[in-house]
């Protein structure tokens, strides 16, 4: 009789609503733990890899840092450094490194890519980015919001911008936890059509709404919380003139603030491209809650190795 596979975490939708919320509960503690240093045994002797296909400040240092604070041992694995970057097949690789790994981050560029990790390898797959998602990211980002506005139920966020990974997982965190989220994205910028439409199921389980339009204005009316990504993400450079004629208009600045609700917080998961996606007057003003979201990778990165190896 085979073994169960071991539980991987690629896609928001790999978590239930519960969950999430032992998640954010479990941030709590974490957080002030960690700024103390205290000795933590979460992954004592455990190996975590990091195939990493795509250059990272946050995603990577935060991944190392949380595995080391949780006296587990990172290994940073560039792809470009492995037999795979000579043509070795995925599932080779991963068979390899289950045997030698206990849990395995990529950030890749095909969420396929992880989905066949997760399949050879035998070990626990965290999806650190693909084209698809950002999950660790999101679970960070609603325990920025819960950290900030006190809660997350009843809340509307406007998502402003491109309609990619960053925004599908966020439209799955947010209806999971009953939190209204509007998405802006210019014609042919949209969100995944099936993560939609799991995100409206998970918006009629939990009493929220998720739309997706295309005028920022209309999104940003009454927010709480003002979200933006970069509009050319790795990978998209040869589509960078395209893509400023897409998102002309789609600038979070002043004046977009001015139709959120007074107290609406400013978020951005980092690099930002000042003048494109965000003026600088904006992410480095009173409403800005960015560097606090950034910080908070580390937490969102520990809960998730959790998570997985529990």
């Amino acid at each position: 009789m085979s073994e169960p596979k071991p539980r991987s975490l690629l896609s928001v939708s790999d978590i239930s609503a519960r969950e999430l919320s032992g998640m954010l509960e479990r941030m709590k503690s974490l957080k002030p733990a960690i700024r103390r240093r205290e000795p933590l045994t979460d992954l004592r002797g455990r190996m975590v890899g990091l195939l990493f296909e795509k250059p990272s400040t946050r995603t990577r240092t935060s991944f190392e840092v949380a595995t080391a604070r949780l006296g587990g041992f990172p290994v940073y694995l560039a792809s470009d450094e492995l037999q795979s970057s000579r043509g070795e097949p995925v599932k080779d690789t991963a068979r390899i490194l289950g045997g030698y790994l206990d849990v395995i981050v990529g950030r890749v560029y095909s969420h396929s890519t992880l989905v066949e990790m997760a399949e050879h390898s035998g070990v626990p797959v965290l999806n650190g980015l693909s084209d698809l998602e950002h999950p660790t990211q999101v679970i960070s980002d609603l325990f920025t919001i819960a950290e900030t506005k006190g809660k997350l139920r009843g809340l509307t966020l406007a998502f402003i911008g491109d309609g990619g990974n960053v925004c599908n997982s966020l439209l799955l965190g947010a209806s999971l936890v009953g939190m209204n989220m509007v998405a802006a994205c210019p014609p042919g910028y949209t969100p995944d059509e099936e993560v939609l439409r799991r995100a409206e199921e998970n918006a009629r389980r939990s009493g929220c709404t998720v739309r997706v339009v295309d005028d920022p204005k209309e999104a940003a009316v009454d927010s709480d919380v003002v979200y933006t990504d970069v509009w050319v993400s790795m990978g998209e450079e040869k589509e960078t003139k395209k893509r400023l004629r897409a998102f002309r208009g789609f600038q979070v600045n002043s004046e977009t603030l001015k139709l959120a609700s007074k107290d609406a917080v400013v978020m951005h998961c980092l690099p930002a491209h000042r003048g494109l996606e965000i003026t600088d007057d904006v992410i480095e003003g009173k409403q800005s809650v960015v560097w606090t979201q950034g910080e908070n990778k580390l937490y969102g990165a520990a809960v998730a190795l959790g998570f997985v190896t529990s």
